[in-house]
């Protein structure tokens, strides 16, 4: 039961729609496609390429477990040759690059003609993997960086509803609101002050896990705060007139 609790409190919906967004990428794969893992950590999502010839590349600079990384090197310059993948999957990386112009110019270098980038990125997301972290995106933000390097934009969407965002929000002010009195400097006010946040800090707790669920099972996007987008784009060729952008 303990276990199911805390299974419970620790869920987040942006784990669970990275991993679809990556199951559509590798379903749209035939058997004998190639794929890239661009900023792959762990691989967590190699599992869904397993019918497809997966590689992938890191730069391996923090210190987190690493799996499988077939390339370790800089986004900038990877060791391949042109047009080589069916599809490039980068996902929750392209904040961690100093320069973002150039990888994306560099994934499209290593697509094939017609070959697919799915990426996804933060807009809304607190600093992590500190000091290796420089960017937040908007829609328009990753539409002209990406239209740019040459590819056509086919869609560009929330990963998560609002409802996850804002179940982020409450996770990271459960977590952030200080308990300790003198924290406040406001004497003895400052007690009372720490019960009310007290109780803040567990009604949080309770709304962060009914909005991830609610998340999970109604994606809303009518309105709020996206917290990451998710793009698919296509190395655009000489036979493309114009772009589109969702």
């Amino acid at each position: 039961m303990l276990k199911r609790i805390k299974k419970t409190l620790t869920l987040n919906s942006s784990r669970i729609y990275l991993a679809q967004f990556a199951q559509r990428a590798a379903a749209s794969l035939s058997n004998d496609a190639r794929v890239l893992d661009a900023g792959a950590g762990d691989c967590p999502y190699r599992s869904y390429f397993s019918h497809a010839h997966y590689e992938s590349t890191d730069l391996c600079h923090v210190e987190k477990n690493y799996s499988c990384i077939s390339y370790i090197c800089d986004l900038k310059n990877i060791p391949i040759k042109s047009d080589c993948y069916d599809l490039v999957f980068c996902s929750q990386t392209l904040e961690h690059v100093p320069e973002p112009k150039e990888v994306v110019e560099e994934l499209f270098r290593v697509l094939k003609p017609n070959g697919q980038l799915w990426l996804t990125a933060p807009l809304f997301f607190a600093e992590h993997e500190i000091p290796f972290d420089y960017y937040r995106y908007t829609r328009y933000g990753l539409k002209y960086l990406i239209q740019d390097a040459g590819y056509k934009v086919e869609s560009i969407e929330w990963l998560e509803g609002y409802f996850g965002t804002l179940a982020y929000q409450l996770r990271e002010a459960a977590k952030a609101l200080p308990i300790k009195p003198k924290e406040y400097r406001l004497g003895i006010f400052g007690i009372l002050i720490v019960f009310f946040i007290g109780g803040l800090k567990i009604l949080f707790a309770a709304l962060t896990v009914f909005f991830t669920w609610l998340d999970i099972r109604s994606k809303y996007v009518a309105r709020g705060q996206c917290k990451n987008f998710a793009v698919i784009a296509k190395k655009a060729t000489p036979s493309d007139k114009g772009l589109s952008f969702l």
